[in-house]
């Protein structure tokens, strides 16, 4: 079976605690399950993985290439706006990578305008809480 990474970055494992106003009630299980299900309806398996490390992200995104994964959903939480090792990760890899996030980044403080990995990525889905996963998810599907 063809799989997808879904990569998530840095207090992403406090969804559902942390800013429920911005990014959503939803936990990262939550997330998880619905992409889990969605995934197996267009007959694809999804790996999701979340670490608060910058080099496991890097280690992740490497892997997605050694193991043909067909792409890489990457929220990189904080890291979007400030590493550019992910950027040159992301560029590194022929595994197509879709850039996704909860918020609309635009839309709130101005540091977050800027985003290092959608230099890089193939796309970039934003805005729609939760539903922002399972979009990346529809878009690589058809890669």
């Amino acid at each position: 079976m063809t799989t997808v990474f879904v990569l998530n970055g840095p207090n992403l494992n406090l969804l559902g605690l942390r800013e429920p106003q911005i990014y959503g009630s939803d936990t990262l299980d939550d997330i998880a399950g619905m992409l889990e299900d969605r995934a197996r309806q267009l007959g694809l398996a999804v790996d999701v993985r979340q670490s608060n490390h910058e080099g496991h992200l890097i280690d992740w995104l490497h892997e997605s290439q050694a193991v043909g994964a067909k792409a890489v959903i990457l929220n990189a939480g904080g890291y979007t706006h400030s590493s550019i090792a992910l950027h040159d990760a992301v560029r590194a890899i022929t595994t197509p990578v879709i850039e996704v996030h909860l918020s609309n980044p635009h839309a709130r403080e101005a540091f977050r305008h800027v985003s290092h990995i959608a230099a890089a990525a193939r796309g970039t889905i934003a805005g729609f809480g939760a539903q922002s996963y399972l979009l990346a998810l529809e878009a690589a599907a058809r890669f």
